[in-house]
């Protein structure tokens, strides 16, 4: 990608990549403050404001290499500190504070699904193409976040959501996981294996919401 068109891939990213990670983290905070835990609240990390959640490595520079390389496009933000132990019942509202994320990203995706639809109808207008265009960014990068969240891998939500449903021993020795789930991640992510385990689920939820809204 030449560099005038990655400027300008950037300029139309920013937005659906800043809601798609911010409003994951902030709903984190949220779920974890309903259940009982204020950590996130008392550290000022339930907030709609991108800069309390930009990591410079995760939130600019991943993803602007990512769109250069014209692989699968990810990224992620500083993670909202949530403590298990503080919710009213830990093991069980451990499930609805891992969900908020991916959940909302779900959201995200189809409403972005649905400005893509509101692009088509406006072929012949000037903002047709770059609506469309951030349109299937946005879809691509919450489509993204629930598959790589959802890998049954602590610290990941969906390693919590492991932890929160299986028997006491099981989910004991999966969460011993957890020191080492980033480093798995990373070699993971410097290798095809991430490739290989996320773009069958990528590409079915992306043909699911073209279906869905005809695109």
């Amino acid at each position: 990608m030449h560099i005038d068109q990655l400027i300008q891939t950037i300029a139309i990213a920013a937005i659906p990549i800043l809601f798609a990670i911010t409003l994951h983290e902030a709903a984190h905070g949220y779920v974890a403050r309903y259940f009982g835990d204020m950590t996130a609240d008392r550290e000022g990390r339930i907030s709609l404001n991108p800069i309390h959640h930009i990591d410079p490595f995760g939130t600019i520079l991943l993803p602007i290499i990512t769109l250069w390389m014209g692989g699968v496009l990810f990224g992620w933000a500083k993670p909202v500190p949530v403590n298990f132990s503080a919710l009213r019942h830990p093991k069980k509202d451990m499930l609805w504070v891992a969900l908020a994320g991916p959940a909302t990203n779900l959201f995200m995706a189809l409403g972005w699904g649905l400005l893509a639809r509101l692009a088509l109808s406006f072929q012949d207008n000037y903002f047709a193409e770059p609506m469309m265009e951030m349109a299937q960014i946005g879809i691509r990068i919450n489509i993204v976040l629930i598959a790589l969240n959802m890998l049954p891998l602590p610290p990941l939500d969906g390693g919590r959501v492991a932890v929160s449903l299986l028997p006491h021993r099981q989910a004991f020795m999966l969460a011993r996981l957890e020191p080492y789930g980033m480093f798995i991640l990373i070699f993971m992510v410097m290798t095809p294996l991430l490739g290989w385990v996320l773009m069958p689920i990528v590409s079915g939820l992306t043909g699911l919401i073209n279906l869905i809204f005809g695109l």
